[in-house]
């Protein structure tokens, strides 16, 4: 089966080098550096018996970050490799760890190509995060002799039933893992069901719950707020295309009863930042722009297009919606608005962050809200109520509290893969 899988991939590649051209358009870092996705240039022993964090973007290298600062701290001997997909993961990596790690794309999943960056890099332990399943990928890291372990594991349902339609293909791959750390129990049963060994899955909870907010990000959030004034300020972090327009009628619908109300309108994909400025202007509303130093007095939006901010700004505001999840996307990172004790509000599409979600909900932290009437209606309930906005945030943040704790145990079971690996052979 995965001969076939591989041959797909061999006859796909016209296909995905002219998906990076297409995504060069409007990105064009996705344009450089594209040999790197072969794995193409390398010279063999680059790295001697190194450790590999693989991420893929912005997101999955900020939930990474903890983890890559202890290895760094825990293993200082080792060389650390950590591994993305995206031009935004790319640009993360380097902006928080510099040369302190190695950086590179993570090659396209073609034996071939897998095979040579093996050999350029030479992984002890392999560390991939959440859903970064790849047959090719993890065949070639046990046929390289090294450990493989999947971190802060999360499978949701939709997900669960694709696997299993391919279980010639799945459960080989799930087999070749030594460790799964994963979120939840419900989550180690669907692993388990897809092939991998009961005895290495280990629900040990998400290590996104480990996060910190240092003084430097208080300060920055801090200056910035003072910066608005006295005024309401809501955030829409992370929104899609289709969410935008949703996202701006509500505040429309906040303004009638709070015309002062800010909006700090933060898309996905930075892509996306000069369409959505124009989004803003064309709904009527004005609208400063972060990355050109524009000030937020007076003005309806305040466009965060800048990258690497997200946790800070969540500082800024007094209540969080979180996106993706007014469209069916599955919703994002819930858990940095609620550390910075924010009322937190989501769409109903959430399936990437069921269990978190239901955690926060239980607790009286979290919000969902169906369309735009529902958001504006939401907004309006919470920032007419301090005391009630003060117990939704300070319910949140109980939840990030009392779930601390996943980091530790993977960095244990990190240890324990490292002190039985038998190590390389190449």
């Amino acid at each position: 089966m995965r001969t076939i899988y591989s041959a797909l991939w061999y006859l796909l590649l016209p296909a995905l080098f002219l998906r990076l051209w297409l995504r060069g358009r409007k990105a064009p870092a996705y344009r450089l550096r594209w040999k790197e996705r072969m794995a193409w240039g390398y010279r063999s022993g680059i790295l001697k018996k190194s450790l590999w964090v693989h991420a893929v973007s912005v997101g999955e290298t900020l939930a990474a970050a903890p983890l890559i600062e202890r290895l760094l701290e825990d293993y200082p001997d080792v060389p650390l490799l950590v591994t993305t997909t995206t031009p935004t993961g790319s640009e993360r990596v380097q902006a928080l760890f510099g040369g302190r790690v190695t950086h590179v794309y993570c090659p396209w999943e073609l034996p071939t190509a897998l095979n040579r960056f093996m050999r350029a890099f030479d992984p002890q332990l392999v560390i991939v995060l959440e859903t970064e399943l790849w047959p090719n990928l993890c065949a070639a890291v046990k046929r390289h002799g090294a450990k493989l372990m999947l971190m802060n594991g999360r499978l949701s349902e939709k997900s669960y039933q694709g696997y299993g339609k391919l279980p010639r293909l799945i459960r080989p791959m799930m087999a070749r893992f030594d460790a799964l750390a994963v979120q939840t129990q419900v989550e180690a049963e669907r692993y388990m069901a897809l092939g991998a060994w009961p005895e290495r899955v280990y629900p040990i909870g998400s290590v996104k719950f480990d996060m910190t907010l240092d003084a430097a990000v208080k300060e920055a959030a801090a200056a910035l707020r003072s910066s608005f004034g006295n005024r309401p300020v809501w955030i829409a972090a992370s929104t899609h295309p289709g969410e935008d327009a949703l996202v701006l009628a509500a505040h429309m619908i906040l303004r009638k009863h709070k015309p002062e109300a800010l909006l700090i309108l933060v898309p996905r994909h930075p892509e996306r930042f000069a369409a959505v400025a124009n989004q803003v202007r064309e709904a009527g509303l004005s609208v400063a722009r972060r990355s050109q130093q524009e000030s937020a007095a007076g003005v309806d939006v305040y466009l965060a297009d800048t990258m690497g901010e997200l946790l800070m700004l969540f500082g800024t505001c007094d209540v969080a919606f979180v996106g993706g999840s007014l469209v069916p996307v599955g919703g994002h990172n819930l858990l940095e608005p609620a550390a910075w004790q924010k009322p937190v509000l989501t769409g109903p599409h959430l399936h990437n962050f069921t269990a978190i979600g239901q955690l926060l909900d239980d607790a009286g932290g979290l919000s969902v809200v169906e369309d735009a009437q529902s958001l504006g209606a939401t907004l309006l309930a919470l920032l007419d109520d301090p005391a009630q906005c003060a117990r939704q945030g300070k319910a949140a943040a109980g939840v990030v509290e009392a779930n601390r704790g996943a980091l530790e145990k993977g960095l244990r079971l990190v240890a324990m893969e490292l002190n039985t690996g038998l190590g390389p052979s190449g």
